[in-house]
């Protein structure tokens, strides 16, 4: 008897796996088709901060609204009263931990990681139409210049060469690089944000 499923059976896979991918709305691109199509302008509201970090919420929002006005599909306004959706949420987790240590247990590398949940709702309807309690976004930063490879394509983003790392301080090394991958994960969170509530996942 052979190990490998017959032809008909595998087909049946591939027509059974079509079937749940677009019966539940799956996307491959963040076209925004999901939104009502009279929709134009969206309102942000300040998200809540359920972490101990300090203004958390607040820097994120300004990377939400960038990421918003990036796609040309809905316009922000300022006041809930001009706007046809809205979107709120809170900052659930902010960590900042580290991850390897040297020889003497100092960091060397950290991992900053953000937790949101995220609400939209059609002001005209008078209903939630869509909403997320997990979005999630990582990233990892260096701590101490032996750590970084300076050839990689998301070092060579920043303002730094290799030569630079050797002139800086552990101290200036680790800042630098923790702001980078912050930067970074609240892009990465915002666009994560955007994708799902366009596409309604």
């Amino acid at each position: 008897m052979s190990r490998y499923p017959r032809p008909s059976r595998l087909l049946g896979f591939a027509i059974a796996a079509g079937l749940f991918l677009s019966g539940c709305g799956y996307h491959f691109a963040a076209s925004g088709d999901v939104l009502p199509k009279n929709a134009q302008t969206i309102y942000v509201a300040r998200f809540g901060n359920g972490t101990r970090i300090t203004g958390v919420n607040d820097e994120l929002m300004r990377y939400i609204k960038d990421e918003i006005a990036s796609h040309d599909r809905l316009t922000i306004v300022d006041s809930r009263d001009a706007a046809d959706l809205q979107l709120s949420g809170e900052v659930r987790v902010s960590i900042d931990a580290p991850i390897n240590f040297n020889t003497a247990l100092e960091p060397t590398s950290y991992r900053n990681s953000l937790i949101v949940s995220a609400t939209l709702k059609d002001l005209h309807a008078g209903k939630v139409i869509w909403s997320s309690r997990s979005i999630t976004s990582s990233q990892h930063a260096s701590a101490v210049a032996q750590t970084i490879v300076s050839t990689t394509p998301t070092f060579l983003q920043q303002n730094l060469r290799g030569g630079d790392l050797s002139q800086m301080p552990d101290l200036q090394v680790a800042q630098s690089q923790t702001a980078f991958a912050r930067d970074q994960m609240m892009q990465r969170l915002a666009a994560n944000l955007y994708t799902e509530m366009a596409e309604g996942f």
